[in-house]
């Protein structure tokens, strides 16, 4: 009995279809090994950088002379709110402490009075936030197209290929946040 079908050559079916099949998978081996060492080649190439706009917006030197600026502008605007929270503060504490003893007329009239203050300070403190929100953008919006023009020209003078400003993770050996905070306190 043979061990195995032969074919009309006499070669056994079942080894032929094994060099085959050796055949297909070293050929499918040798691909995969080109694609990978094409897709580690192109990796090698390419550079990769990351910045934390989040630092930038903190703690560059254009984000801190903005934030002095701004607490300059709206410094009178604040002590002026102060002013007024006092004055309502003080209004109130008179009205609780003498309301037994004042006349009906009289009360009516510091309540009114109390309810108009508080109607205009929250009215100013709303003007007040919203006014500084839109300053505060305005000086966010410069601060990015500056820092927007040091990353580029780091990324043409190092050869960046991508530069990131989020991910989900980083290695920090790409994290150029360093080098843009410097050219910006240079002022690059």
């Amino acid at each position: 009995m043979s061990a195995g079908f032969r074919d009309a050559a006499g070669h056994g079916i079942a080894k032929g279809f094994e060099e085959s099949m050796l055949k297909r998978l070293f050929l499918a081996l040798a691909a995969m090994v080109m694609v990978c060492s094409t897709a580690l080649a192109i990796a090698a190439e390419l550079k990769i950088g990351f910045i934390d706009a989040e630092r930038i917006n903190r703690e560059s030197a254009p984000a801190e002379r903005a934030s002095k600026q701004l607490e300059k502008e709206f410094a009178p605007r604040a002590q002026e709110l102060q002013r007024r929270e006092a004055q309502i503060k003080t209004l109130q504490g008179q009205l609780e402490k003498d309301a037994v003893t004042m006349g009906e007329s009289d009360r009516r009239t510091k309540e009114q009075e109390l309810g108009r203050l508080n109607l205009d300070f929250q009215r100013m403190q709303r003007e007040y936030r919203e006014d500084l929100n839109l300053r505060r953008n305005q000086e966010l919006a410069a601060l990015f197209e500056r820092a927007n023009r040091v990353i580029r020209q780091i990324a043409e003078a190092e050869k960046y290929d991508i530069i990131l400003q989020e991910a989900v993770y980083r290695n920090p050996k790409i994290d150029i946040t360093d080098k843009v905070l410097k050219a910006l306190a240079d002022g690059k």
